[in-house]
């Protein structure tokens, strides 16, 4: 017969006996109950909010908060359907779009698949958190890379939604929608050249495969959908917000300065729009309400922004290596500028 020993108190074997048989009882729920879990968190939010709704009326009450809702407000409503509507498009394309397609319609040449690319993007909705995956799907599956990338900065500017946001954000000037276009498209088409002469292979990491491949359609889309959903209406409140705030409560003096030199209101709109990140189908409300600063400006606002912004680096950074980013990013920016202030002179 064998004989076994117990562990004695203190080892290993003793110590996972008790934790063991300590799961049923007193404090066995490890202190989970101690943990603030989301439905307390929200009750306490609003049992503060009703404890406080006198100071907050008061505060809501005052002026330049009500010049802040009214601007917030509006952005948000003019720019949601938008929003959505781009979302859906984006997905479907994403998910029910084969890359092959792409592949098979763009031309063997280099030289002539950037700018068939870049305009592909006029037909294809989708935000710029859609263009990344999609870019980097093409390049999996033999896209020469420089077509690729001018359908990356392309699709998020230049397609159909973007343009009907802008037309209806701009109404009293539609050359807008015609400047936005033609700076957009020449941007993307001129990177795609760029990268075709001067980049290198070992610069570009080949993109791994798609989370959402392998999942059934369905399954895939409304994944696309809720990803995009939270990323794009989070950047878009926090577009709305800083909108709001330049309008209602910083100064005039401070914005006529800024917006009085032509060289400082383009580079203060065109970091502002790497800053907010907001997404390219509700970009135009938000440089709409910006009415202090030239069109030129608001134009180089709304080039830059779907090209690139925090969250698109971040992306890029992450389908195609950091290396690549590091050199893209900055040379999409500096082109984004100098292509919309020239376009601006001539078309605005």
């Amino acid at each position: 017969m064998a004989i076994t020993k117990d562990a004695p108190p203190g080892t290993a074997g003793g110590t996972d006996a008790r934790r063991e048989s300590g799961k049923g009882g007193k404090g066995g729920d490890g202190g989970e109950g101690r943990h603030l879990n989301s439905p307390l968190l929200l009750t306490l939010l609003l049992l503060t909010a009703v404890m406080l709704q006198g100071p907050v009326r008061q505060a809501l009450a005052a002026p330049v908060m009500q010049s802040w809702m009214t601007v917030f407000v509006a952005v948000i409503v003019q720019a949601m359907p938008f929003l959505v509507l781009g979302v859906l498009l984006s997905a479907a394309i994403a998910v029910f779009v084969p890359p092959s397609f792409f592949a098979r319609a763009l031309p063997r040449r280099p030289a002539l698949a950037v700018p068939v690319a870049g305009a592909a993007g006029a037909v294809l909705p989708g935000c710029e958190c859609a263009s990344v995956p999609v870019a980097g799907a093409l390049v999996r599956r033999g896209v020469t890379p420089a077509a690729a990338l001018a359908f990356l900065l392309s699709a998020p500017a230049i397609n159909p939604i973007v343009l009907t946001a802008t037309a209806v954000a701009f109404p009293n000037d539609p050359e807008m929608v015609v400047a936005r276009f033609v700076a957009s498209l020449l941007v993307a088409c001129a990177m795609g050249w760029l990268w075709q002469r001067l980049g290198r292979t070992d610069w570009l990491r080949l993109p791994a495969r798609s989370s959402y491949e392998g999942q059934s359609k369905g399954a895939a889309f409304w994944g696309s959908v809720r990803h995009d959903v939270m990323h794009a209406g989070g950047f878009l409140v926090v577009g709305a917000m800083a909108a709001a705030t330049l309008k209602a409560v910083v100064p005039e003096s401070w914005l006529r300065a800024t917006a009085d030199s032509p060289v400082l209101s383009v580079l203060a709109l065109a970091v502002l729009a790497v800053l907010l990140s907001i997404c390219s189908e509700a970009d135009a409300f938000v440089a709409a309400s910006l009415s202090q600063f030239s069109l030129t400006a608001r134009l180089t606002f709304l080039v830059v922004g779907p090209m690139i912004d925090l969250k698109l680096f971040a992306m890029q950074a992450g389908t195609f290596g950091r290396g690549f980013a590091l050199r893209f990013a900055p040379a999409t920016f500096a082109l984004a500028v100098v292509v919309s202030v020239l376009t601006g002179a001539v078309l605005l």
